[in-house]
């Protein structure tokens, strides 16, 4: 039997100590809650690089990720603490086993104002259309 993961680690600055803090709690209520329905908690981890001013949080999988969950972190940060400008991050899918399904990744951009997507990419979809596109057969 294959198992399936997501990988990422990407940063986040959230433009103050005073932010970061206050988003670490709100990514530990999320955990506390122990709902299914958790936004966000049970798809990456969270904390602030020790190494850094306090600004920036740390976003990773530890294991497996779930990309959505960090989005839709971003996003509550983003809108919470009136952050602008793009941010995106990317992402590995690899399986324990060869699988012709097991490997492939993405990445995603976001307009941190308006919590709208700039871009995105599926690289299993994205080549499959674009061997589609070309005549071939995937």
């Amino acid at each position: 039997m294959a198992d399936y993961f997501t990988h990422f680690s990407c940063l986040l600055d959230v433009s103050a100590p005073e932010n970061a803090a206050r988003a670490i709690e709100i990514y530990e209520a999320d955990c506390a809650d122990g709902a299914l329905e958790a936004q966000f908690s049970n798809g990456f981890f969270v904390s602030v690089p020790s190494e850094d001013a306090g600004s920036q949080l740390w976003m990773r999988d530890e294991g497996a990720g779930d990309p959505e969950s960090v989005i839709r972190f971003v996003k509550i940060c983003a809108s919470e603490f009136g952050l602008s400008g793009c941010w995106g991050f990317q992402y590995s899918n690899t399986c324990s086993k060869p699988r012709l399904d097991g490997f492939g990744g993405g990445a995603h951009v976001l307009d941190l104002a308006t919590g709208e997507t700039v871009d995105w990419i599926d690289t299993e979809n994205w080549i499959a259309q674009t061997i589609a596109d070309a005549g071939g057969k995937s």
